[in-house]
Order: structure tokens, then sequence, then C-alpha cells
């Protein structure tokens, strides 16, 4: 058995939820993602010039970034 390599199988536990309901909760979890993007692009062109200074940003910068359209994720989420 010395120098032997095993493997395991790892068995994934089995669902309760239907597909529909796994469509749902993640269409759900998509349109909470585009909404806090929206709200954090507000936020962003809302600070001042200190402010985004300190970020690196530039007033530029974040009109780019707020024009994008909200389900422009750049994370990919």
């Amino acid at each position: 058995m010395k120098g032997q390599k095993g493997y395991v199988l790892v068995a994934k536990p089995l669902s309760r939820q239907s597909a529909p309901e796994r469509w749902w909760k993640g269409f759900v979890a998509q349109v909470a993602r585009w909404r806090r993007l929206h709200q954090q692009r507000v936020e962003l062109a809302t600070m001042s010039e200190d402010a985004l200074k300190d970020m690196g940003l530039s007033r530029a910068d974040v009109y780019e970034e707020i024009e994008r359209p909200f389900w422009d994720d750049p994370m990919k989420r």
C-alpha cells in the first residue's frame, strides 16, 4: 500500500427543491444583484471629488460607470 493513491467519491446530497423553485430563487437573486449594482452606481455618482480622488477615480470614470445598463455586471455574478 505504500505509495498508493486513493480516491474517494463524495456524493452530493440531492436537492429537495424542484427545478422551478431553483429557477425562481436564481431569478430573484439575479434581480437583487441588479438592484444592488444600480444602488452602488447611484451612490458612486453622488460622491464628492475628494472621495473619488481617494479611490483613484475621476469624474469621467464615474460617468462611464453610471452609463452602463443595470444588467451589465462587471463581476459576472
